[in-house]
């Protein structure tokens, strides 16, 4: 019989990730886990746990790792750690859960990928962007057929920051391809469908400090031909939609929880045109006044959605044994392309 008994966490580190995400979203769930412990190497990060969440609070991660009430160790450290820490918490026989990136090298996450599968698969990836609000509407509207056959999608995540802390440095696994990457690597090959066959990077350094780099496009293109182009900049001044998905009977841009749509109406049927190849009188062809339908819409999506869910689904995979619905080939398969994209360049690990 399935256990209700929440579980037991072990937070790993109780920093912006650890602390401010984290903690706070398992609080929202103390039905299902419990904060048992906190370990960071300062002092003043595991007092603040304490007081918070009355939990025990640890300097080591091995003497959180020999708790024998901890189930489960969630990984929050610095990205060039996250291989180490999960290697370490799988061999002590917890479940472990790591933020993204799940390691900082494609060997890495293929090593680690085999290690959890002697320890029973007990390693689970944090690509909790899979469950945004506004991606699960847009695959949606993708698979309804509305758009037409879908070609073109480009996903952009741009700001400008000059930034300066060690997330601007290669050594702790820093720089936009292990910050916002995964995430949005994962959202285009979820588009995508099957495995890209061709892939085209560029990477710079703009306005952050550090030897990482803060300015990245990827395109990538699918066998069947559609294309996904991603952009994620710490560098640019203004931004574009973070959505744009064109098809060929219509298109849609989102950013933030809004999407607007332009299509043709579905319920007409476009009269058969047929070439002229003869000298036109002006104008670009003849003029034709086609169905538009235009909408806007707040991101509602019939399946369950919103980033803290993953949690959920980490718990019933945990407590009832179903499927974790990132699966560590999707993680690994981040990975890959990511490594891709970095080949050749000055920011290559």
């Amino acid at each position: 019989m399935a256990s209700s008994k929440p579980i037991a966490v072990g937070i790993l580190g109780y920093g912006r990730a650890g602390c401010e995400m984290q903690a706070k979203e398992l609080s929202e769930r103390r039905d299902k886990f419990l904060i048992a412990a906190v370990c960071d190497v300062l002092e003043e990060r595991r007092k603040a746990a304490e007081t918070a969440h009355g939990c025990r609070t640890y300097a080591r991660m091995e003497d959180m790792l020999a708790d024998p009430d901890i189930e489960l160790v969630s990984i929050a450290t610095r990205s060039c750690d996250h291989y180490a820490h999960a290697c370490l918490a799988l061999r002590a026989r917890k479940i472990v859960f790591v933020e993204k990136p799940m390691t900082t090298t494609l060997a890495d996450a293929k090593r680690l990928r085999a290690l959890a599968a002697r320890y029973h698969d007990a390693l689970f990836v944090r690509h909790n962007r899979r469950f945004e609000p506004v991606f699960q509407h847009v695959r949606e509207i993708i698979a309804s057929g509305l758009l037409g056959q879908v070609f073109e999608i480009k996903l952009r995540r741009n700001s400008y920051h000059r930034r300066d802390d060690w997330q601007t440095l290669l050594r702790y696994g820093g720089g936009q391809l292990l910050n916002w990457g995964p995430h949005i690597v994962d959202h285009a090959l979820q588009f995508l469908q099957t495995p890209p066959v061709s892939l085209w990077s560029d990477l710079k350094r703009v306005a952050a400090v550090g030897d990482a780099e803060d300015h990245l496009k990827i395109v990538l293109r699918n066998a069947q031909g559609l294309v996904v182009d991603l952009e994620i900049s710490g560098g640019s001044a203004l931004s574009e939609p973070q959505y744009l998905v064109i098809g060929t009977r219509g298109a849609l841009s989102a950013t933030g929880n809004k999407i607007h749509l332009r299509y043709l109406n579905p319920k007409v049927r476009l009269p058969q045109r047929k070439v002229n190849p003869g000298t036109p009188k002006g104008g670009f062809g003849s003029p034709e006044n086609l169905p538009w339908i235009e909408e806007e819409m707040e991101a509602a999506p019939k399946e369950k959605a919103g980033m803290t869910i993953i949690w959920d689904y980490l718990y019933d995979t945990v407590r009832k044994g179903k499927p974790f619905p990132i699966t560590l080939n999707q993680a690994v398969a981040v990975m890959e392309v990511i490594e891709r994209t970095r080949k050749g360049t000055p920011f290559e690990l």
